[in-house]
């Protein structure tokens, strides 16, 4: 006979069934982790570690960041061991645990730069939500989101986190809000906590980003909004350990960024990488270490980097010896540099009998230096003849001279206006000197005339050379405003007169004659003609006194005169007019000359401080002569015939 149910209580076990079915409890192991073939290591670690009854706890509450299989390769791979390595670790269930939240945090509720505290609470979780929706628990990119169970939520991932101390925990748990908030904002979390990266972390303070704010007119929140956030702050990380030990002056690194180099300056005192002061040396973390600096760097292409991209070698080492780059690296200063080429600093050894090393060894090698940095913008298109500018050496001022060619002092400028982004850099064949030359006698004595006459002259660029030697006798004020009147005209008819060069040449001497030095007779001048030197009656210099003699300088020796002196070929009576032309000028490879002096046969030509070059023999009006055998510099061409004589200037440019 058959068991048959009342229809009652068929109804009833039916519902029992469906409404346990509807019921049924999953858990985030057995139904999402050991269910799942891309994650068979970490079901064997939380078996291992008899971790996975509480992931099967109906009543927890979890949330699980589960490394996939690839995630356990790739780690044991980087610790050089296998899957049984990782298994064998002792602090297997402390990483495992570092995995999982005691509460459920759906990938709708993760928000950039939460930081939340795993079952292990030795480290947090740093979670990274991307502008593109992707998300990271530490370096860990979540691939699969959102597996639900009962009792929690899984978020499969592509590494293993490991709950180390990373450069990223010594600043947030040293206070560094403002460079935490910062690698938020950039969502660098996932690179800075990387337990297996090596990075060394110049750290700004809170106040370097306050100061960073002032200097671009805007708050925390301007800065944070800077479209380059993550390339500035990439260039504060090098991928690699740098230990205090390891600095040394002159050090040049490549950070994480590309986009420039650290430059380290290193003395018994300080250490600066660029222009910022490190004030805390050596934070260790399990993934590198932290140094912390008093200001923010910027991937800034500076003066600096326009000397050291383009080859300035010389001059880049005498500014790492001068301990300048923290100077000159600063993303906010605004500087004209003047830049010597490595032929300049050579010629300079040679002219001081020493070679760069001797140069590098000058105590004032800060002072040259800086002597060649104004602290401002100064382009080309700004100068004029006769521009005086103060650089940022205070020992002497810079003079400027414009003929066809610029120069500053005595060297000229090659090539104008190279742009970096704290200023410019002009470069120049020479090195400039700070040296008290005799231009600098005159202009800081008074002697507004003479100086004036030289300027218009544009012989500045050959007195203020600090490796030749002069003597100059200088006249008054009074004696050009008395030539003035002999000649029936001011000052300026006197500035205007074609012969200024040959006058004022007439004044020089080539080498450092003192007044114990001086004897009766003639004196040959740079001009070409002699003065005549009479020691009866104190000391006279033609028909002038020597009113003080022996003014030192750098380059020679002043004795300033009560007349100025005129070569006996130009007396105050002489109207006729010469015309002498060179052309073009300047020029490089020939020069035609036209002139309408007659019995004119001979051309000699002088060096810039008055030594004779050459001798060219002419009976022609108009001549082209070749300058093959000339270098590049100022010359002086002597037309003499019938007792005249005419000086012009020739700019030569290789």
């Amino acid at each position: 006979m058959k068991n048959l149910l009342h229809p009652k209580k068929l109804v009833a076990l039916l519902f029992l069934a469906i409404n346990t079915s509807f019921f049924a409890q999953t858990n985030v192991f057995d139904d999402i982790i050991s269910s799942s073939a891309n994650h068979t290591y970490l079901t064997a670690a939380l078996v291992q570690e008899n971790l996975d009854a509480a992931l099967q706890d109906p009543n927890a509450n979890l949330t699980v960041f589960a490394p996939d299989d690839n995630a356990f390769l790739n780690l044991a791979n980087a610790l050089n061991t296998d899957i049984n390595g990782l298994l064998a670790l002792p602090n297997l269930s402390d990483i495992l645990l570092y995995h999982v939240l005691g509460s459920n945090a759906p990938s709708s509720a993760l928000t950039n730069g939460q930081i939340v505290t795993p079952l292990n609470p030795a480290n947090t979780i740093k979670l990274t939500v991307t502008t593109t929706a992707m998300v990271y628990a530490n370096q860990a990119m979540v691939n699969a989101a959102d597996l639900t169970a009962s009792n929690g939520v899984v978020h499969s991932t592509n590494a293993v986190l490991l709950p180390n101390e990373t450069v990223v925990d010594v600043a947030i748990d040293n206070g560094f809000n403002n460079l935490a908030t910062a690698v938020i904002k950039a969502e660098l979390l996932p690179v800075l906590t990387d337990p297996l990266g090596t990075f060394t972390v110049f750290a700004p303070t809170d106040q370097a980003f306050l100061d960073l704010a002032t200097e671009l007119g805007t708050d925390i929140n301007g800065v944070l909004a800077s479209p380059d956030l993550a390339d500035i702050l990439t260039y504060h990380v090098i991928g690699s350990d740098v230990p205090s030990s390891a600095v040394s002056n002159g050090l040049i690194a490549q950070p994480v960024s590309t986009t420039n180099t650290l430059k380290f300056t290193a003395n018994s005192t300080d250490v600066h990488i660029n222009q910022a002061k490190i004030t805390g040396f050596d934070v260790i973390a399990d993934n590198g270490r932290v140094h912390i600096i008093d200001a923010v760097v910027l991937p800034s292409e500076t003066v600096v980097d326009i000397a050291l991209d383009n080859g300035f070698n010389n001059l880049a080492a005498a500014v790492v010896k001068a301990e300048l780059l923290p100077v000159l690296t600063n993303p906010f200063g605004t500087f004209t540099v003047f830049a010597p080429t490595d032929q300049a600093f050579v010629d300079l050894a040679n002219a001081l009998g020493t070679d760069i090393n001797g140069i590098l060894a000058r105590p004032d090698l800060a002072d040259i230096l800086t002597y060649h940095v104004i602290g401002s913008d100064v382009a080309s298109s700004t100068v004029s003849n006769g521009l005086i500018k103060q650089p940022v050496s205070s020992t002497n001022t810079l003079k400027f001279t414009v003929n066809g060619d610029v120069f500053v002092n005595q060297a000229k400028i090659t090539s104008f206006d190279v742009i970096a982004d704290n200023g410019r850099v002009h470069i120049i064949d020479a090195v400039v000197l700070p040296s008290q030359t005799v231009v600098d006698v005159a202009i800081n004595n008074g002697f507004t005339s003479l100086v004036a006459a030289v300027i218009e002259a544009k012989l500045t660029p050959a007195l203020s050379n600090p490796t030749q030697q002069f003597t100059v006798f200088a006249p008054t004020n009074q004696a050009f405003d008395d030539l003035a009147v002999a000649l029936g005209t001011d000052i300026n008819g006197v500035l205007a007169n074609p012969l200024l060069a040959d006058i004022l040449l007439y004044h020089a001497v080539s080498g450092a004659v003192y007044s114990t030095d001086l004897t009766s007779g003639p004196v040959p001048t740079l001009q070409g003609d002699n003065i005549s030197v009479d020691l009866s009656m104190g000391v006279m210099i033609n028909n002038s006194n020597v009113v003080t003699a022996d003014v030192p300088a750098d380059n020679g020796v002043v004795h300033i005169i009560d007349e100025v002196l005129l070569p006996s070929v130009l007396s105050v009576s002489d109207e006729e007019t010469i015309n002498v032309a060179l052309y073009p000028n300047p020029t490089s490879e020939f020069v035609t000359v036209n002139h309408n002096m007659n019995d004119l046969n001979t051309i000699k030509v002088l060096s810039a401080n008055g030594s004779l070059v050459d001798n060219y023999s002419i009976f022609s009006k108009n001549v082209t002569i070749s300058l093959d055998q000339y270098n590049s510099g100022l010359y002086y061409f002597v037309f003499e015939a019938n007792n005249k004589r005419v000086v012009k200037t020739l700019n030569i440019i290789k």
